[in-house]
């Protein structure tokens, strides 16, 4: 009756440092196939970051994730620059050759999404474009 109770606590506290090299185990493993993930194969892909003060910032990466270039457009309020947007935009889809754009889901997406969607269609670009998730990216950027 007195050596019951401190088995119990043992065993358990074996089976809880188990559990949590486990679970460390199987959080490591995900993050690591999320990190390293390729990005669309074969694509010339450009990323858009959107914000509305800020500006959405672009940046172009070649099939095997290259970084190639960079802009930001403004066109959301309060800096809206509609014509010169559309324009940059235009150029870099045109000048290296986007065949995706990936807009991320933070702050200034659906307007964002909703623009890119305007010129694709208004400039009859052969490009698509995507919504990804971009939970975390702000530690990289």
């Amino acid at each position: 009756r007195l050596i019951m109770p401190s088995i119990e606590r043992e065993v358990r506290g074996d089976l809880t440092q188990k559990a949590e090299t486990h679970a460390i185990d199987v959080f490591s493993e995900n993050l690591r196939n999320l990190l390293l993930q390729p990005p669309m194969k074969g694509k010339q892909i450009l990323g858009v970051d959107p914000a509305f003060r800020t500006g959405c910032k672009l940046a172009v990466i070649n099939p095997f994730g290259t970084f190639i270039a960079k802009s930001v457009i403004y066109p959301h309020p309060p800096k809206t620059k509609n014509e010169a947007t559309e324009k940059e935009l235009v150029k870099m889809i045109k000048d290296y050759q986007i065949e995706l754009l990936a807009i991320g889901n933070g702050t200034a997406s659906r307007e964002t999404e909703k623009f890119v969607a305007n010129v694709i269609k208004k400039y009859k670009l052969d490009a698509r474009f995507i919504i990804v998730n971009e939970a975390g990216a702000s530690v990289y950027s």
